[in-house]
């Protein structure tokens, strides 16, 4: 955009005066404050995060962080970009309500932001289920840096730990305690882990993986009860089995963080509803990341995806449409998990499992590592790779280009999928 340029868009002109407003600084709203500065967006750009810390990134605070304590943050951008880039960065607060109207956002604190774009980017919070004794002070949660930072000033003192929750953060959490020689107890209602993310074939794999560590898996159970037992706590499960841990760490799942939406007046439903370009239901106010629910790029629906890929790819995409280059967003969704020396790798969507879904698997599993493509009838909807980068990279290549992939070629190891991705 030329410099005193006036781009016209739903919601307002963005030229030079423009104000845009973006509540949330994690992955989604930091890299949408530097593709509109990238893509010469000159006017004022004002990130709000109510975390205290420097915009950091969240991923390993599952992983390298906690091997690590007193480790540097892992920073987004380093102190000096914001200062660098005219970004306005307000850390420690927070957004108490909007005013459409006037546009006009309100801070907890008082303080009020007039803006010409709105953008939410407010991710998501752990869910929290209904058990009894779940505020014990001994629960644990792997959401914040702060959070990182307790568990990893604990984890000297942390012989047995209990996880609710089978999915990636609960189960990387796993991993690493496992490989401290901890005694770890995960809980999952579901009767496989993973069970939303992944097919039954890497499922299978990923408990033989965590049971061949050590760590215990009750699946197809729940946490009826949290008492606390001497130092640590007591866990009643409905199967009647117990548990004794040292502390309880909560990963069953997060919730978007729509409230503000809401109050707003805005269309929610499991997330902030968006169209295709990102919009909310009032055109001058955005949506992105965590929090976003927006249409299914395959049809049928809506989706909210929980990824940095698809924060940082859904920032830039709405920094493209606010610099004057609308597109509609449909980039390939991929994910990743590192769980001890072993490292997941999803690309695309996979259907829920039932009669239209197969699952073909690629290469031997003997090795530590496997592939898994699924399909959807005969069309090839996500690939899954464990310890085969190269499978997964060339996997984003072949869904990215559309490139048809039948079930047989998928399974005879000698076919040349490169050379398909080329024509």
């Amino acid at each position: 955009m030329a410099r005193g340029e006036s781009v016209t868009v739903s919601g307002g002109n963005l030229n030079e005066g423009s104000r845009v407003v973006v509540v949330g600084a994690g992955h989604a709203g930091v890299e949408l404050a530097a593709a509109l500065r990238q893509r010469g967006f000159a006017g004022a750009v004002t990130l709000i995060g109510d975390d205290p810390a420097l915009p950091y990134q969240r991923p390993p605070l599952s992983k390298d962080y906690l091997k690590h304590p007193g480790a540097p943050a892992p920073v987004l951008r380093a102190e000096a970009f914001y200062r660098d880039q005219r970004l306005d960065l307000r850390t420690g607060a927070r957004v108490a309500g909007i005013d459409r109207a006037a546009r006009r956002v309100t801070l907890r604190d008082g303080g009020q932001l007039d803006y010409d774009h709105l953008v939410l980017a407010t991710g998501a919070r752990n869910l929290r289920p209904p058990v009894p004794g779940l505020d014990t002070p001994h629960l644990l949660e792997l959401r914040t840096l702060a959070d990182a930072g307790r568990m990893a000033a604990l984890l000297p003192r942390l012989d047995r730990l209990a996880v609710i929750g089978a999915g990636f953060v609960g189960l990387e959490a796993a991993a690493l305690f496992a490989d401290l020689g901890r005694q770890v107890d995960v809980v999952d209602l579901a009767p496989r882990v993973m069970s939303r993310a992944v097919s039954p074939e890497v499922s299978a794999w990923f408990q033989g993986f965590h049971a061949g560590r050590g760590v215990r898996l009750h699946l197809s159970d729940r946490v009826a009860g949290i008492e606390t037992a001497g130092s640590g706590v007591r866990l009643a499960l409905g199967s009647g089995a117990r548990i004794e841990a040292d502390a309880v760490l909560l990963a069953a799942g997060v919730t978007a963080n729509e409230d503000l939406a809401r109050a707003a007046g805005l269309a929610v439903a499991d997330g902030v509803l968006v169209d295709a370009l990102l919009r909310t239901s009032d055109p001058a106010i955005s949506a992105i990341g965590d929090c976003a629910r927006f249409p299914h790029p395959a049809g049928g629906g809506t989706l909210r995806l929980e990824s940095v890929q698809n924060a940082v790819d859904q920032a830039r995409a709405l920094a493209s449409r606010l610099t004057g280059a609308p597109a509609p967003y449909a980039a390939l969704p991929w994910f990743w998990s590192t769980q001890g020396e072993a490292r997941l790798q999803i690309a695309g969507l996979a259907p829920p499992p039932g009669p239209g879904q197969l699952s073909v698997l690629r290469g031997g599993q003997g090795d530590g590592r496997l592939s898994v493509f699924v399909y959807e009838g005969d069309r090839l909807r996500a690939v899954e790779t464990v310890n085969r980068p190269a499978d997964h990279m060339l996997a984003r290549k072949l869904l990215g280009l559309g490139c048809p992939v039948t079930p047989a070629q998928a399974g005879d190891d000698t076919f040349d999928l490169k050379a398909l991705a080329m024509t």
